[in-house]
């Protein structure tokens, strides 16, 4: 599988070029929702990315699966160059539409103690809200 697509590629460094401009002209950074998700298929590391620098290193959520998920820099290389059993390696989930800025995404985690369990609550909330609202 192709990790990222170009236009993935290309989303993530738009966000990462948007934060440096918003930073220099003296600005607060943006809070970009997140473009893409990987995933351990085997284990419950999981990370959410907004941005892309030019070295290669993304920013976002990593949940390593120890409770306590944190917001930070990770290397695609890395994540690319991990080996699990079967044969099976860091997968990105293609079905992932982020939906709310990553400032929400990390408190959810934070208070959930998982990356995993932030985003059901988020996503059931939106759900009774929209059903609410409807």
């Amino acid at each position: 599988m192709i990790f990222l697509t170009l236009e993935l590629r290309d989303r993530l460094r738009v966000n990462d070029l948007t934060r440096c401009n918003a930073l220099r002209c003296g600005n607060p950074a943006p809070d970009p929702v997140p473009v893409v998700r990987f995933f351990n298929p085997v284990g419950a590391a999981t990370w959410l990315a907004t941005e892309l620098d030019e070295d290669g290193i993304l920013f976002g959520i990593a949940d390593l699966g120890f409770g306590c998920p944190e917001l930070g820099s990770f290397a695609l290389e890395e994540l690319e160059s991990i080996r699990l059993p079967f044969g099976l390696g860091i997968e990105r989930d293609i079905l992932f539409e982020g939906k709310f800025p990553l400032s929400v995404y990390a408190e959810a985690a934070r208070r959930a103690g998982s990356l995993i369990e932030g985003e059901r609550i988020l996503y059931r909330a939106a759900a009774a809200a929209a059903k609410g609202g409807a």
